[in-house]
């Protein structure tokens, strides 16, 4: 039986401080979606890693013993005991993994809830997985899917209508901190989609001088003129920080930028002005340290969240909207899903009782030494009449369930009730091989990869 299951951190679940030795840069990411995938339990595999969240999206055979596996893979990466990170940690499985996608990929379960980059970060994550060879069809499916129903949300309904992103709010953050930030130097360091939205949540504050730091000179020169500012190299940073009143900070390094000694060396050279640091970045491009330095007032990602529960209220109709969609798009994946097990399931089920059926009566073949062939016939008929009896209503339901958002769970209770194998014929293999099918015919279905063969219990 084919089984979805996700697990993960967030901001919901865990501080910064965890989240950023758990988060997955792109080549990280690349490494444990190959180990993922080269085990056992795990068929496919995508992973999601933001500021806010780092989540493994799984397509696996065993859910139990793939989940103690993707734990060990995602604590041995972040050098921390498995222990330590299970109190912080969730699990989804099956409906409950696909919701949870669909709304990530939507914005509801945002810090700012129908933010908008969220959705290029899931689309980032799939096509890392995609370039790995980490998914087939199922994945395939299930992010096309996701991606689908986020477009859909934002087209549809207001969620993301006046929304902040992290961006936004850590310029009002800012502004609640600083007051009127006109005429205040700022800079900005990361010229990534983040610093970009940033920019331009300062401009529309009057702030014109923002200085780009970024290893990449020419994507920061490119903002810098959009936003009216000035790029300046990252090896100048400290000098610019002599005379910057705001530095925020969203870079991807995944080792600190700002150290405590280096901005001590600045803070002496600024008479006593004091400096607000806002770092936005996950791993943390500031040594949390800074704050202790006099003058320096340092906000990360966490102290963002006092500002977005600010900006919650009002939001409620919009977000119940959203969800309707949600659920509307994820009855049509759970009931694609479903159709992967119908076929098989049945013919399990019938194969267990005929199987049943012929083991009893030769069990007591012995006791009819008189019987004629002909009566031997008759038994072996009655006996199956009574199988198929037997199990008509059951197939007859799973067949009527057919397109209904119940059957992935009905399909899933009656082989754990009759303790169902299919062998060669899981989802996995139909829908790898449904999907070549498509390709091979034009379809959209892309980069296969083959179903590893799984050990039968006997």
């Amino acid at each position: 039986m084919s089984e979805l299951l996700a697990i993960g951190i967030s901001h919901k679940t865990a501080p910064v401080e965890l989240r950023e030795r758990v988060a997955l840069p792109e080549g990280r990411a690349s490494g444990v979606l190959r180990e993922l995938v080269a085990t056992e339990q795990i068929d496919e595999a995508v992973a999601l890693s933001t500021c806010n969240r780092t989540e493994l999206y799984m397509a696996v055979g065993d859910d139990v013993e793939a989940e103690t596996t993707a734990l060990g893979i995602l604590a041995r990466q972040a050098g921390i005991r498995p222990t330590e990170l299970v109190g912080h940690l969730y699990s989804l499985r099956n409906e409950d993994a696909v919701r949870h996608l669909f709304r990530v990929t939507s914005g509801l379960d945002a810090m700012v809830v129908g933010e908008g980059e969220i959705q290029g970060q899931v689309k980032r994550a799939y096509e890392l997985a995609l370039v790995d060879n980490a998914t087939s069809a199922i994945m395939n499916r299930l992010f096309r899917e996701a991606l689908a129903a986020g477009k859909r949300v934002r087209t549809e309904t207001g969620i993301g209508e006046g929304s902040l992103s992290v961006s936004a709010v850590a310029v009002q953050l800012a502004q609640e901190t600083l007051g009127d930030l006109a005429g205040k130097r700022v800079v900005i360091v990361g010229a990534g989609e983040t610093g970009e939205l940033t920019a331009r949540a300062l401009a529309e504050r009057g702030v014109r001088s923002v200085f780009m730091a970024n290893r990449h000179y020419d994507r920061a020169i490119g903002l810098a003129q959009r936003f009216g500012g000035r790029a300046v190299r990252f090896d100048d940073l400290p000098a610019q920080l002599e005379h910057a009143d705001i530095v925020v900070s969203s870079t991807a390094s995944p080792h600190h930028i700002i150290e405590k000694d280096d901005l001590a060396a600045v803070m002496s050279a600024r008479d006593g002005r004091p400096l607000l640091v806002i770092d936005i970045a996950v791993p943390r491009d500031v040594d949390p340290a800074v704050g202790e330095l006099e003058g320096v007032h340092l906000r990360d990602i966490d102290d963002l969240q006092r500002v977005v529960e600010q900006n919650r209220s009002g939001r409620e109709a919009e977000v119940r909207r959203a969800e309707g969609l949600i659920d509307h798009e994820l009855d049509r994946f759970t009931r694609w899903l479903a159709t992967l097990d119908v076929v098989p399931t049945i013919a399990a089920l019938r194969a267990r009782g005929q199987a049943i059926a012929r083991q009893v009566v030769a069990e007591n073949s012995g006791r009819w030494e008189s019987m004629s062939e002909a009566d031997r016939e008759r038994i072996d008929l009655l006996a199956a009449a009574i199988v198929k009896r037997l199990f008509h209503q059951p197939i007859l339901r799973l067949k009527e369930r057919d397109t209904d958002q119940a059957t992935y769970a009905y399909v899933q209770a009656l082989r754990e009730l009759f303790g169902l194998e299919t062998g060669a014929g899981t989802a996995f293999k139909r829908a790898g091989d449904e999907a070549k099918r498509s390709d091979e015919a034009g379809g959209e279905v892309t980069r296969l990869r083959p179903t590893k063969s799984r050990k039968q219990s006997s």
